[in-house]
């Protein structure tokens, strides 16, 4: 009635990818708990057991507000 639209609120999913999706991406960096790191559209993606320069296809795991985890899909 007012403009309020709680109901559609984005906000908390402002991710450019979603759980269960496939990617082929190529690692650019190293976290600091050893996990690759890459991004799509410039969202941080950690890929467990990826080293950097791998281009590798993964299956994102999780997702959170500012990142994602990700397995390699063998």
């Amino acid at each position: 009635m007012f403009g309020n639209n709680y109901d559609n609120d984005n906000r908390g999913n402002s991710s450019p990818i979603n759980e269960g999706e496939e990617y082929d991406v190529k690692i650019e960096d190293m976290g600091r708990d050893g996990d690759g790191i890459t991004r799509i559209e410039g969202f941080v993606i950690f890929v467990s057991g990826a080293k950097v320069g791998d281009e590798v296809k993964i299956r994102i795991n999780a997702t959170r507000r500012n990142f994602a985890f990700a397995e390699i899909v063998e």
